[in-house]
């Protein structure tokens, strides 16, 4: 293998979040998101196993779920590469919004209740840590970069910038595209996000 352009990149499956940064990645070095040569390993576990077996090369995934493999000398780590979009959000159909608009936003309460009440606890780094088999000092580290949310708002910006990134990932078509206020309800009290 010459470069990463001509690597088999381990994905998990098409559309998810291995297969849209190899994407993103490629066209931050300048290829073409459509070259890339993928082998779907459908898990970490799959994963683990094509690059043991040589079936690919490499593998983009979140950095502290697979830190354990990298401590115990099974993968390195060669670079990050940072997502142009908030890695986790939530999406609702037109039919929940409108019959359940109210629910929905009690549920981002919940979640933005506990999550306040996880990061005021003082163990928060142990419980996350227990939970998912992770070192405290990494949870700290990872609880650094994270920022919850729980409104039920997008920036128009935001979503500028992810359907820019998905066009130039080769995932979305320009000419398929809406404009942001077309993909987000207004579920505030102004309708203002």
């Amino acid at each position: 293998m010459d470069s990463l352009a001509d690597a088999r990149y381990a994905v998990s499956r098409m559309g998810s979040g291995s297969h849209l940064m190899a994407c993103v990645d490629a066209h931050a070095r300048g290829v073409d998101p459509s070259s890339l040569a993928y082998e779907i390993v459908g898990s970490l576990d799959g994963a683990r196993h094509a690059l043991r077996i040589g079936l690919a090369d490499v593998f983009m995934w979140e950095k502290f779920t697979t830190k354990f493999l990298v401590d115990a000398g099974e993968w390195r780590r060669i670079g990050e590469v940072p997502t142009p979009w908030p890695c986790f959000s939530v999406a609702a159909s037109a039919g929940a919004l409108d019959g359940h608009g109210d629910k929905l936003i009690e549920l981002l309460d919940i979640v933005r209740a506990e999550c306040a009440v996880l990061r005021a606890d003082e163990a928060c780094p142990k419980i996350i840590g227990s939970m998912y088999a992770q070192h405290e000092e990494d949870v700290v580290e990872w609880l650094g970069g994270v920022e919850w949310s729980c409104r039920p708002v997008v920036s128009h910006a935001t979503l500028d910038d992810v359907m820019r990134a998905l066009v130039e990932a080769n995932v979305l078509a320009r000419d398929k595209l809406l404009p942001p206020a077309d993909l987000c309800a207004s579920l505030c009290e102004d309708g203002n996000p």
